[in-house]
């Protein structure tokens, strides 16, 4: 896990009810413009988040593999952020941590093939909504695998212990009160990596994305907890990462439920106060 960097969280001055004044600790919140960068020399932006800077290109890698415009760390050639800099330029594919600007860039490798018709819908994405525009399942029939074959399971009592350890890493959320994460555990229970954001999904693009980067898909045998709700387009892209095992500490949506029944994943919610609730793929729950 890395530690999170000073530009995730911004101390202000601000006025109590009764009127004393003393300083907080706000997560931060800034645009990224994801470029996407062709072997002949030519660019174009196809998402703009809301997000807490920190992690861009594993946010970007993890973006455009949930989305299914990649599926190989091999098609890239490099990340990089461009325009205005404001801090220190990024490095290797395998440590793509630092912030240097409100834009970044993937290229592509002069073989890669992406399918361009993908970009042809507009991406954008806000911190509360996700990917906006996502109209069914029917779009992920085309690229994602049924896990109904994966043999993992998991004792119930880990799942109780998963919040705990959840919260125990979330060192902006202890300043701050104001960031989703995502973490995924071992089959054992074992933190295996964490990431946090003002917007659920972008956190989720951030795990993904570093395991991406790692080589480490598919993801079948890990757990993924979530901090909050368990909408459609997390359960997406747990699904395009190969995660058997989705929990979350707050209710699913019927969509989410359903697409995680046809897939044969196992959706689990709220993950709280010694409880939850097995929505679809029990068979994984001992």
């Amino acid at each position: 896990m890395s530690t999170a960097p000073a530009f995730n969280k911004a101390e202000i001055s601000i006025t109590a009810s009764d009127g004393s004044e003393f300083s907080d600790v706000l997560a931060a919140e800034e645009p990224l413009e994801i470029r996407l960068g062709f072997p002949d020399g030519t660019h174009r932006a196809i998402s703009i988040t809301m997000r807490t800077p920190g992690d861009d290109g594993e946010l970007s890698a993890g973006f455009l593999f949930t989305e299914g415009i990649i599926d190989s760390r091999e098609q890239i050639k490099q990340i990089r952020h461009c325009g205005l800099k404001i801090g220190k330029q990024m490095g290797t594919l395998d440590r793509v941590a630092a912030l240097n600007s409100n834009t970044i860039r993937i290229d592509l490798a002069d073989d890669a093939a992406v399918d361009l018709k993908k970009l042809e819908r507009h991406f954008y994405t806000t911190s509360s909504c996700g990917v906006c525009g996502k109209s069914s399942i029917e779009a992920l029939r085309t690229s994602a695998e049924p896990m109904s074959g994966n043999q993992l399971r998991i004792d119930a009592e880990l799942i109780h212990s998963l919040p705990e350890k959840l919260r125990e890493s979330q060192s902006v959320f202890d300043r701050t009160g104001g960031l989703h994460a995502s973490a995924l555990f071992t089959e054992d229970g074992e933190l295996d990596l964490v990431r946090e954001d003002v917007g659920r999904h972008n956190a989720l693009d951030k795990v993904v994305g570093r395991k991406f980067l790692d080589g480490g898909m598919p993801l079948n045998d890990r757990i993924l907890l979530l901090s909050g709700r368990a909408s459609f387009e997390l359960v997406q892209k747990a699904l395009m990462a190969g995660i058997p095992v989705v929990a979350a500490v707050g209710a699913p949506s019927t969509l989410a439920v359903e697409l995680a029944a046809e897939y044969g994943m196992t959706l689990i919610g709220f993950v709280r106060d010694g409880r939850f609730n097995i929505y679809c793929g029990g068979q994984r729950i001992m």
